[in-house]
């Protein structure tokens, strides 16, 4: 028994996994798949034996966790095959959940960008010629994006994720409303930035979702549906947001995001259960406490400390895994500056395919069709190869590691540079505007070859705290998002399009060398600087 329990515990360990080794015996190639899920699923629980056992488990000092389980009163999952353990949940069911969380991530990003395209109807109505304040305007919701995981993470991990959605997502709707009826200026932003704190849950808890209920050598397909929403959103928006401004007016812009995001939060509220180990432990105690009346019975993955303390430590988590694991604030980065050039690269569109290609103000939305084709072809090809290339390499070393996971990143992320280099000068030169906008198509492959190779590497490398390390990437590149494109204008008017994209290409060129540099000594440095743990 003793023997079986260090195998689960070898097995669970997804940094450092030999499969001979951890089974004792000549692991066959086809043989690892169903281990890797096996010791995933009892990762993901938290525990690797059933709550009747008396085995020391790997729990987090850093929450107060008990290191060992030997307490007859301790509460784990019925066996390795408990139903309720949602890595046993019907295919049917886990997809659901992705799809929902998808939908959602989807529907936020959506909003940050749609209302862009009213934005000269909106300063005429409310009498204001300021530019910096229109940009203020549409950016002020990415500024909500940096805020809300601050607080959102450390809420999911003591209410667990479930409620988070669902209050974030009736807040989110409600905010939204708010723009639609504005009286003024000042009150619009304050909603905006309202809707961007509470439609920043699906960003910053998605992914601990698709780790609660996905083993980690099927994740793929998963986390590529969950990285298309930040960057699918922000291109469909400018392009329904044109339209729809010119035809009805900015307001009814909001009222489109309202109803979408409502009848996103009815399927929430219907089909999401709550996937959180610790959450659903906690809940089964407190039924078995009801129902035995033994007081004593509390979760395996119950924290010992007081709840404002478990709060404040997860608040600070994410600013520890971003500035103590030299991996997290790279890799947070690199998505950050990609995700401040998809922003940034909006603020030229209506300058350059009005002024120099003779769009209309509607359909001058169609040029961030570019960026929308080559996301959608990078999240087929990332669909494709991710899972493809773990088992690759899986297979090769007998050991999974969540570095198997870049190099797509590798090859992609190269499309950036090249793409931001072909618009520029395409379009300083006056090309045919389909030239440009295949520059853009190209930024489009390389930013979602970017995003989810880094989002799947995160949840797999911390998946205890893949919700506190996504808040980290998400605050990062939302403040870029946020920022950047305020000095965009300047910037181009200073070096012109050419030059302008050209010093944004050669920044992303700095970058490429990275994912090399992880794959290479990336465990090295995960050992060397541990997070999340004390």
């Amino acid at each position: 028994m003793a023997e079986m329990n260090d195998l689960e515990r070898v097995i669970s360990n997804l940094s450092g996994f030999n499969v001979e080794r951890a089974l004792g015996r000549t692991a066959t190639l086809d043989q690892i798949p169903d281990d890797l899920e096996r010791g995933s699923a009892r990762k993901e629980s938290g525990t690797s034996t059933p709550s009747t056992t008396t085995t020391p488990t790997l729990t987090s000092i850093d929450d107060g966790m008990a290191a060992e389980d030997d307490d007859p009163n301790l509460v784990g999952w019925d066996g390795p095959d408990d139903p309720q353990n949602p890595m046993n949940w019907p295919q049917w069911r886990k997809n659901v959940a992705v799809a929902v969380v998808s939908a959602i991530t989807f529907i936020t990003p959506l909003a940050s960008s749609m209302f862009a395209p009213g934005i000269k109807q909106l300063m005429v109505e409310f009498k204001s010629t300021n530019t910096e304040l229109a940009s203020f305007v549409v950016s002020i919701f990415l500024l909500g994006f940096a805020v809300g995981p601050l607080f959102l993470s450390p809420a999911s991990e003591l209410w667990g994720r479930s409620i988070i959605y669902n209050v974030s997502n009736i807040c989110f709707v409600c905010c939204t409303v708010g723009c639609a009826l504005a009286p003024d200026l000042n009150f619009l932003i304050g909603f905006r930035f309202l809707s961007g704190v509470f439609g920043a849950a699906p960003l910053t808890l998605g992914g601990g979702t698709i780790a609660d209920v996905i083993p980690p050598q099927k994740r793929g397909v998963a986390m590529a549906l969950f990285a298309m929403g930040p960057l699918m959103g922000p291109v469909v928006g400018p392009v329904a947001g044109g339209f729809l401004a010119e035809a009805e007016g900015w307001r009814w812009v909001f009222w489109v995001i309202a109803i979408c995001s409502g009848v996103v939060t009815l399927m929430t509220l219907l089909f999401i259960r709550e996937t959180y180990a610790p959450k659903i432990l906690a809940d089964k105690a407190a039924r078995l406490r009801k129902e035995t009346g033994n007081a004593k019975l509390r979760s395996k993955l119950a924290s010992t400390l007081p709840a404002k303390e478990v709060f404040l430590r997860a608040m600070s988590r994410p600013f520890k895994m971003l500035f103590a694991s030299p991996i997290v604030l790279f890799l947070s980065l690199h998505m950050a500056i990609a995700y401040g050039y998809l922003y940034l690269l909006f603020t030229t569109f209506p300058t350059v395919f009005e002024g120099q290609y003779g769009f209309s103000p509607a359909t001058v939305g169609l040029a961030y069709l570019g960026v929308g084709v080559g996301s959608l072809v990078g999240l087929l090809a990332m669909g494709l190869v991710s899972d493809r290339i773990l088992a690759h390499y899986t297979r090769r070393s007998g050991v999974m590691k969540p570095e198997y996971r870049l190099p797509p990143m590798a090859y992609g992320a190269p499309l950036i540079p090249v793409g931001l280099f072909w618009y520029g000068w395409a379009a300083d030169r006056n090309v045919f505007w389909i030239v440009p906008i295949v520059g853009t198509a190209l930024v489009g492959m390389g930013l979602l070859a970017t995003f989810m190779p880094i989002n799947t590497y995160i949840v797999d490398a911390f998946q205890t705290y893949a919700a506190s390390a996504l808040a980290a990437t998400t605050v990062l590149r939302s403040i870029f998002g946020a920022c950047l494109p305020l000095a965009g204008p300047k910037m181009y008017d200073a070096l012109g399009l050419g030059w302008g994209n050209s010093l944004l290409g050669f920044v992303a060129l700095l970058f490429l060398p990275m994912p090399f540099i992880f794959q290479k000594y990336g465990e090295r440095l995960r050992t060397k600087f541990p997070v999340g743990f004390e």
